[in-house]
């Protein structure tokens, strides 16, 4: 039952959101609130609330999102005994989102910062064996990374006197104290999106429920490093951050190429929504603030659909990821194949879906702006590599029907899953030219015919190399070492997995065993706390050896004291 007050509850404030957040773009209308807690002497603790139409559209997309979520669980999560702690974890998450996206003040921001970590780390572990809680440690210690980087900005924003940045961005061109902030503000948000190097903890928080996955890992936890950005890009010296955009672009790049050699599903949606996080941080240091936005807009709606879509088919398929085993999907599950064919062309950025309207823009700004041939190579490969690795994963599961499964004991009805996920699907079709039409100015972008014709040719290879990518499935999964080097070395991001855990975890962990055994139970032991009782002790049992002993040590000294008289006479 309280999943699905939840989800009512959830969807009225979606729908509040969405009205109000284009009632105040229509009016050119936003709204702070400030609500002081306390006032000890000099000391004011003031919550600050920040209604602008960005705020109210992200807040109306991630309830939205959210709602249907809660009740897509309501039929995965069937027979689990802790399924209402979790939808309160879900609950929690979106609270923390909440406080993030509402907030223009870093000490209030660092509340919903840190909820996103601690509460992502509870649904990662949430079932409770060896890889997920390797995957949640590896989760929480890259975001600490990011906690941290946001607290020593909040210190360092003491020197202005407040920790409302809103007022101080227009300083960050010209005074390097709101430049060191930015700059701190970029880590933090670094890590929330799994760019290059934090990039190894999202596909690894795979390992927690799909309806997690679906909302944390694609919509929310990731794109609140995007959002923050967003905040603070009104004062970026783009001259001196330009570098920030070869690492989006290396990130994009080397998550297609990671997802052409994957074979867990949840895995190559992961790589994808990597992929699509460097698009829109490359597109945000390239100076579009709104089509930035417009991308992460539609990019949420699409990417949960995908994932509640691949949690369907793991259902079906009793928990299976991997899509060697799977194929002839179209036959035995035709919605669900639809759903995942309409997310699939909105990724790719098909004609008339959400995603084109945006990627078409991010793509056409990409060439209008003054880049060089190495960003402009590596950004249309990385295109091409998005088209490659959707046209694989659809190939090989509405392929030919060599699945190893039998799904003709199984029929598809309008379950809760798929009501969940249907709420979902006719915004993926529509929102990317309602925002248009509602939220974006006109582009007047003059191309030549060899740029505008340049994509086009890249998504037809990129479709070609997909197609050829399952031709040699075969090739690519025997047991040859060569085969099993040469794929493992592509898709494993680079070895920044290895590296991840040996510079987030292991080596840490071993500094901390060193340091526990030498310092804590060591030498802070012997000079400490034991070695001061040992001592005190000793002294309290000379002392009382004395009071109990008086009379013979009184003796004792007479006895002394004679032998030395005599021996001076």
């Amino acid at each position: 039952m309280i999943s699905y007050i939840y989800f009512i509850i959830f969807l009225l404030l979606s729908v509040l959101s969405m009205f109000t957040g284009v009632t105040f773009f229509m009016q050119n209308f936003s709204i702070i609130i400030e609500y002081s807690f306390m006032n000890v002497n000099s000391l004011s603790l003031v919550y600050i609330i920040l209604l602008d139409h960005i705020s109210l559209m992200f807040l109306s997309l991630v309830f939205m999102i959210s709602s249907s979520v809660i009740l897509y669980s309501k039929e995965y999560m069937m027979g689990d005994y802790n399924f209402n702690r979790f939808i309160l974890l879900v609950v929690m998450f979106v609270f923390s989102m909440m406080l993030v996206i509402v907030s223009p003040n870093l000490m209030s921001i660092i509340l919903g910062w840190d909820g996103l970590g601690l509460v992502s780390y509870c649904l990662v572990i949430y079932y409770q064996n060896e890889k997920s809680f390797n995957s949640g440690m590896l989760t929480i210690l890259s975001n600490r990374l990011g906690d941290v980087a946001i607290l020593m900005s909040i210190v360092w924003m003491m020197n202005y006197g407040s920790w409302n940045f809103l007022y101080y961005l227009s300083f960050i061109k010209f005074d390097y104290e709101m430049m060191i902030i930015s700059v701190l503000v970029i880590i933090a948000s670094f890590t929330k999106s799994a760019q290059i190097p934090f990039s190894s903890w999202l596909p690894a928080a795979m390992a927690a429920p799909t309806p997690v996955s679906s909302l944390v890992h694609s919509s929310t936890l990731v794109t609140a490093g995007v959002y923050l950005l967003m905040r603070f890009c009104g004062g970026f010296n783009y001259n001196f951050l330009m570098f920030i955009l070869y690492i989006s672009v290396m990130t994009m790049f080397m998550a297609g190429l990671g997802a052409n050699f994957e074979f867990d599903l949840k895995k190559i949606i992961a790589l994808s929504t990597l992929s699509q996080l460097g698009l829109m941080i490359s597109i945000l240091f390239l100076g579009d603030f709104n089509l930035a936005f417009l991308h992460l807009m539609t990019h949420a709606l699409f990417k949960a659909s995908l994932f509640m879509c691949a949690g369907y088919v793991i259902h079906v398929y009793g928990g299976c990821q991997d899509i060697r085993f799977m194929g002839g999907m179209i036959n035995k599950l035709p919605m669900i194949s639809t759903y995942m064919n309409l997310c699939s062309f909105s990724l790719c950025g098909f004609p008339f879906f959400s995603g084109f309207y945006s990627k078409d823009l991010i793509i056409e700004m990409l060439f209008y702006n003054n880049m060089n041939f190495y960003i402009f190579i590596v950004y249309m490969i990385s295109v091409g590599l998005t088209m490659s690795y959707t046209i694989r994963l659809m190939n090989y599961m509405m392929g030919d029907g060599t699945s190893y499964f039998s799904l003709n004991s199984f029929s598809e009805s309008f379950s809760l899953m798929l009501t969940g996920i249907s709420i979902l699907i006719f915004f993926v079709i529509t929102s990317g030219s309602m925002l248009m039409w509602l939220f974006m100015n006109p582009y007047y972008l003059c191309l030549s015919f060899f740029m505008k014709i340049f994509t086009l040719m890249m998504i037809i290879l990129g479709f070609s190399l997909g197609n050829f990518m399952f031709s040699i499935k075969y090739y690519f999964s025997s047991l040859s070492l060569n085969n099993y080097m040469m794929t493992s070395f592509v898709g494993m991001m680079w070895n920044l997995p290895f590296l991840s855990t040996l510079g987030v975890v292991n080596y840490p962990l071993k500094l901390i065993k060193i340091s526990n055994n030498s310092f804590d139970q060591g030498w802070f032991e012997y000079y400490g706390s034991t070695g001061g009782f040992k001592l005190m002790k000793f002294m309290n049992g000379f002392i009382q050896g004395f009071s109990s002993n008086h009379l013979k040590v009184y003796i004792m000294l007479m006895m002394i004291w004679f032998l030395i008289m005599f021996l001076v006479i």
